[in-house]
């Protein structure tokens, strides 16, 4: 309140005095606003205003606009320039009511989501291929010894991928060859042909499941993880850090992890197979009656080495496509843990989906070949 208050008839001036700004707007605005007189014309007198920023503005245009509620009108006199600037910005805002969003045609709106949907896929596409033409150059180096390996990130990733991940690859694959076993042996005893099983199970692991479950698990566990890494890193500026020193994030960060994943995946995968076995070998012997020799020989006329070298053929190309979804993913990542989330997400579905056609594009050219 300023020196310049006053009440004349209809008339009253009120004294705008000292800073209006964030800081003090809260505590100065309830005394003026007890000033403010109802349905007469009020005048704003400014001239021994001080500093006044959006909040203090705000409020102002607040008072303003409650007066003229009332049936009142209002004027300002004698602000700073700079003040008068501000406040005639800010009081047209929220005067009128915003527009409804107009409701999307079904038909263009459908199109506009497949035309993005196209378009990501070609960028998706195109940052693939450089992200996996700068890994091969920069592991051409290490080989060639142009370029040091960072080993120890190197081993530290396999560990982190293969043996921190063979309890619960081993777990869940006992778990799957068991329910093979069992509704596998449900619907052949029909048949009289419960000890099919043993091949059922061998084949179906070895050739398909095994992999497919492995680099699903991969894709979620270690693929999510090098994406949040990945984009910790890009919040926190060390990517750029690496550009501004000279070195390639690619090289330093995702090579060591993507090898890792190519390294790891096939040990995992034959893990898996032998624990999917193992579980169907409990079903077998426990619950349907197989004796362990005629599960033996079951498997050993069923079960060839090609099933076998054909599931771990496809186990490097899933890693390799769970290894760059991951590094593509995290350097995408903006400066927010929101984006962080929304990536890591994003990173797990590609890979899983891009997995899932993998293992469907081999089937399609084992069978052309006839294996």
């Amino acid at each position: 309140m300023g020196s310049a208050d006053g009440a004349r008839d209809d008339v009253t001036v009120l004294g705008i005095a000292g800073d209006w700004t964030v800081e003090t707007v809260v505590a100065v605005l309830p005394t003026v606003a007890e000033k403010v007189t109802p349905g007469k014309h009020l005048v704003f007198d400014g001239s021994e205003l001080g500093r006044l920023d959006t909040a203090g503005a705000w409020a102002l245009v607040g008072l303003m606009r409650h007066q003229e509620e009332a049936g009142g009108s209002t004027e300002l006199k004698d602000f700073p320039k700079s003040a008068a600037g501000l406040i005639a910005e800010i009081e047209p805002l929220g005067r009128e009511p915003l527009p409804e969003p107009k409701r999307p045609n079904p038909i263009t709106w459908t199109l506009e989501e497949v035309g993005r949907g196209a378009a990501g896929l070609v960028d998706d596409g195109y940052l693939v291929l450089a992200m996996l033409g700068e890994a091969v150059v920069a592991f051409v180096d290490v080989l060639l010894l142009r370029r040091r390996m960072r080993w120890a990130a190197f081993f530290n990733h396999i560990s982190r991928a293969s043996i921190q991940a063979v309890p619960i690859i081993a777990l869940m694959s006992f778990l799957v060859g068991m329910i093979i076993a069992q509704q596998g042996s449900f619907y052949l005893s029909s048949y009289g042909a419960n000890f099919l099983v043993v091949d059922l199970v061998g084949v179906l692991t070895c050739r398909e499941l095994g992999v497919l479950l492995t680099a699903i698990m991969i894709a979620g566990r270690s693929g999510a993880a090098y994406t949040a890494e990945l984009g910790s890193m890009k919040m926190r500026e060390e990517v750029d850090a690496l550009k501004v020193l000279g070195l390639s994030p690619v090289e330093v960060l995702v090579l060591p992890r993507l090898m890792a994943l190519i390294i790891a995946l096939p040990i995992l995968t034959l893990v898996s197979d032998l624990a999917a076995l193992a579980g169907a070998w409990v079903v077998g012997l426990y619950y349907i009656g197989i004796p362990t020799d005629v599960f033996l020989n079951r498997l050993k006329a069923a079960l060839t080495i090609t099933y076998v070298l054909i599931g771990l053929a496809k186990a490097p190309f899933m890693a390799a496509i769970i290894g760059l979804i991951a590094g593509i993913e995290g350097m995408k990542v903006k400066g927010s843990a929101e984006s962080l989330g929304e990536h890591t997400t994003v990173a797990v579905v590609k890979a899983i989906f891009m997995v899932v056609v993998t293992d469907g594009v081999f089937a399609m050219i084992f069978a052309t070949i006839g294996i």
